[in-house]
């Protein structure tokens, strides 16, 4: 799934158009959930931030090595009801993507494959509202592995913490830096944690991610949005 690519501008129709179009099965099963009315307040809705690792940064020749779930709300993050799996690519690992992850060969080695924890994985965010920081990574790297899997893609909306720091960023910038074109601050997760005083996480493990996108959302919807403003909001 590239930038470019339609994204649903109602997401009630576009839940229901795939309900109907599904074969029974996981997606069926996924999109009978439903998706949070477009005007509930954010306040309100159940979350689950995610994160990937992948083999690499290019869909098209990466795959996912792990999944990071933690479900939460503006007031509390859920740890004890977290996930974490590694999982065994198709292809061999380079030694670039162990450096960045961490993740061995003797680790996916003893790993299931994508294909038997996928059940899972669109269980645990079903009918929540998915939260993460740059979403062109999970978006793509999801839809291309049940593309894979299932024979058919998923799409659902979803908040990108990276996006919205762009447009806090963009608010904050004076004038002069705007008509100068100056470029915004960094929107890496740990960069972007460090202006709400966030503590520092060693990045790069999915879990761990997830759980710091998880918390700089709530900073974000603290400092400079509003508790009561509708999930459309926020959504991409």
């Amino acid at each position: 799934m590239s930038r470019s690519e339609a994204i649903p501008s109602d997401w009630l129709h576009y839940y229901g158009q795939r309900a109907a179009q599904c074969q029974p099965g996981m997606l069926f099963d996924f999109y009978q959930h439903g998706v949070l009315h477009p005007d509930t307040p954010i306040a309100q809705a159940p979350m689950v931030a995610m994160d990937f690792e992948t083999t690499g940064l290019s869909v098209d020749e990466a795959e996912i090595v792990s999944i990071g779930l933690v479900p939460f709300d503006l007031r509390r993050i859920y740890c004890a009801e977290s996930k974490h799996w590694v999982v065994k690519p198709e292809q061999e690992m380079t030694e670039d993507s162990i450096v960045f992850h961490g993740i061995t060969h003797s680790e996916v080695e003893s790993a299931p494959p994508l294909e038997s924890v996928l059940d899972q994985v669109l269980d645990a965010i079903a009918g929540k509202l998915v939260v993460v920081h740059y979403r062109y990574i999970e978006r793509a790297f999801l839809n291309k592995a049940v593309m894979s899997i299932l024979k058919e893609p998923v799409l659902f909306p979803m908040i990108d913490t990276m996006h919205l720091e762009s447009i806090i960023l963009q608010r904050q910038q004076h004038f002069w830096h705007k008509l100068l074109k100056k470029l915004l601050p960094s929107v890496r997760l740990g960069h972007c944690r460090s202006r709400y005083n966030l503590p520092h996480y060693d990045a790069h493990n999915a879990l761990t991610d997830a759980v710091a996108t998880a918390e700089l959302l709530q900073a974000q919807i603290a400092h400079h949005f509003s508790a009561d403003h509708a999930v459309k909001t926020y959504w991409v």
